[in-house]
């Protein structure tokens, strides 16, 4: 990979795309609300099949998970040359509080650092409106591979 900071730009239509065609996105409902070189927001809405305390409504701490992973992916997708691949090599996810019933979730996370190899980013979760009482603090490192496969050709790895 380049040196990060002569790197060509990310194909984000691509990116979006992939991101709003994944099944596994569309499963959870799992949406993007913007992304770009600076920050990436994500949104998730609240479903009765993701409670994780069924005395309180509260939402399984899996799917905060999964919401700042594909957060913190999408941060790095933003950052790095078309067809590169990211994978979760590390995430640590500081659950700080019970989400509010009733309410989706929003995670924001921004790339702060990229090597030729890893990429870092870190971030948020919290209701809407609700930005400074966070329900969990996360950060990751990312593995990245110049492949050029995938959301930038369609192709796969085979």
């Amino acid at each position: 990979m380049p040196d990060p900071s002569t790197m060509p730009p990310p194909n984000m239509e691509a990116v979006l795309r992939f991101y709003a065609t994944s099944p596994h996105h569309q499963a959870i409902g799992l949406k993007v609300v913007s992304a770009d070189r600076e920050k990436a927001v994500m949104r998730v809405g609240y479903d009765k099949r993701f409670i994780g305390n069924p005395d309180t409504g509260a939402l399984h701490g899996g799917l905060v998970t999964t919401l700042m992973d594909s957060t913190g992916a999408l941060a790095v997708l933003a950052q790095v040359p078309a067809g590169t691949a990211v994978a979760t090599l590390d995430l640590r996810l500081d659950y700080l509080r019970p989400a509010i019933p009733g309410q989706d979730l929003i995670g924001d996370s921004h790339c702060f650092k990229v090597t030729p190899n890893l990429a870092f980013s870190r971030g948020t979760a919290f209701e809407e409106g609700n930005d400074d009482d966070p329900v969990a603090n996360f950060v990751a490192t990312y593995m990245l591979k110049p492949v050029g496969i995938g959301m930038d050709t369609g192709g796969d790895a085979s």
